[in-house]
């Protein structure tokens, strides 16, 4: 099964790095309030660039001067089953050690037709 992990991440800004395993690396959003655990909470999800499946095991300080510098730990991992991949929208199921069931990622353009996308845990 392929894996999820989120990662707290101390950096500029403090917020969650949210991964999911697809085609062969960690497709990676940043959530700054963190991925929700309760049902119809919505929390912003920016997409950032992919990772090596081998980051995922990553726990422990980025030094000054590179990418994303600062402390990294893993808040939750576990294993998803995908549900749905479709251009606007992602439905998976998570089963992890915090985070357990059915989440979508919708992906919006706002009105300057920037993308963006929300992140919110659905009833099955």
């Amino acid at each position: 099964m392929p894996i999820f992990v989120v990662q707290e991440h101390w950096a500029t800004t403090h917020h969650f790095d949210f991964r999911l395993e697809m085609d062969g690396v960690l497709k990676s959003w940043a959530v700054p309030k963190g991925v929700p655990q309760e049902y119809g909470v919505k929390r912003l999800a920016l997409r950032v660039e992919d990772h090596s499946l081998e980051y995922a095991n990553f726990s422990g300080v980025i030094p000054e001067g590179q990418y994303g510098a600062g402390k990294v730990t893993i808040w939750d991992r576990g294993t998803y089953t995908l549900i749905e991949n479709l251009e606007k929208r992602i439905k998976f199921n998570l089963k992890g050690g915090r985070l357990n069931g059915t989440y979508n990622l919708i992906r919006f353009q706002t009105k300057e037709g920037k993308e963006q996308w929300l992140i919110m845990k659905v009833r099955e």
